[in-house]
């Protein structure tokens, strides 16, 4: 074998490991991208599960309270009971927005500044921070409810997921009162 066939071989072997490292590199590049973009979309399903669990739990807790205080229900629990509950669901639900503050898309961040504020009258109402009627009330449940879906809509975007949680194949849906409650028709 001559010298410049060596030298080929040479640099052919080299160039092969050269290409080797290269393409390992690139994949472990993509792989290490991939595994980042991952481990933050399981951090953001979390924030946003867990936002939407504790604005239920903020708005559960005010209905609990505003039935007592308007005589529309009993509770075992006093009214001081249940304002601390209220307290403590609300310092939930914010530590819980402070989560989609820091890991949310912009849309999703503005859908839940927008829910904060109807959550905030609710609970307003609910303490009698603010007056209102029992149909009020009610508008404003269903207001929050609302906004509820449309953050579910922009999480869904920010996290890439197709399909929608409105529209045709979901209509919109009014509360659910039980039968002696429910708002009289009009007619």
């Amino acid at each position: 074998m001559s010298t410049g066939e060596q030298f080929v071989t040479i640099a052919a072997v080299l160039l092969g490991a050269l290409m080797t490292h290269v393409t390992n590199y690139l994949m472990e590049r993509s792989r290490n991208r991939y595994q980042l973009l991952t481990r933050w979309d399981d951090k953001k399903i979390d924030a946003y599960g867990d936002y939407v669990d504790a604005v239920k739990a903020r708005i559960a807790t005010a209905v609990r309270l505003y039935e007592v205080r308007e005589g529309l229900a009993e509770s075992e629990r006093s009214e001081h009971e249940l304002r601390e509950d209220l307290s403590e669901a609300s310092r939930v639900w914010g530590g819980s927005f402070e989560r989609v503050m820091l890991l949310g898309g912009d849309d999703a961040i503005e859908e839940g500044h927008e829910l904060n504020v109807l959550v905030s009258e609710i609970v307003w109402q609910a303490t009698g921070k603010i007056d209102g009627s029992l149909d009020e009330w009610r508008r404003r449940n269903r207001a929050a409810f609302r906004a509820i879906n449309a953050f579910h809509e922009a999480a869904r975007q920010d996290l890439g997921i197709r399909g929608s949680v409105t529209g045709e194949k979901h209509p919109e849906r009014d509360l659910l009162l039980p039968p002696s409650r429910q708002a009289p028709a009009d007619g």
